[in-house]
């Protein structure tokens, strides 16, 4: 009995332009702004919230970091020689740590976000994107 898996051609097809763009983002962030993607995914939903602050254990649930590994990650953006983030004790819970953006990690946000975009519409501007999508759902 043989199955069909030409859906497996359709999700490595997307693995693979995600991968590849992954990869250019990460080398572009840190050769321009000294950034990794996931620090750049720090300061993006930071800078998403109307206080600019999270919960660390908000952060580590959407960037998808062990706890250890997301507090490494924000002590050495929170870091004079980075300053991109600033520490806050939770008033109201002492056991709980914000995170919130500064000056200097919205700025290098904002000029990442526009290498971030390049990078996107040079990758995705020669494939159909929807269309692969729309193989992979009529394939499975």
């Amino acid at each position: 009995m043989t199955t069909n898996h030409d859906f497996m051609d359709y999700w490595l097809s997307i693995d693979s332009i995600q991968n590849k763009v992954k990869k250019e983002l990460e080398n572009v962030l840190q050769a321009e702004y000294s950034l990794s993607l996931k620090e750049f995914y720090v300061l993006y939903y930071l800078s998403k919230t109307p206080d600019k602050k999270l919960r660390l254990q908000q952060l580590q649930e959407k960037i998808g970091l062990s706890q250890s590994a997301l507090s490494r990650l924000v002590g050495n953006m929170e870091a004079k020689s980075c300053g991109a983030l600033e520490k806050h004790v939770c008033t109201d819970d002492r056991r709980g740590t914000y995170t919130r953006i500064t000056n200097i990690g919205e700025q290098k946000l904002q000029k990442s976000l526009v290498s971030f975009r390049e990078i996107l519409r040079l990758h995705l501007s020669d494939i159909d994107v929807e269309e692969i999508l729309k193989q992979l759902l009529e394939k499975l």
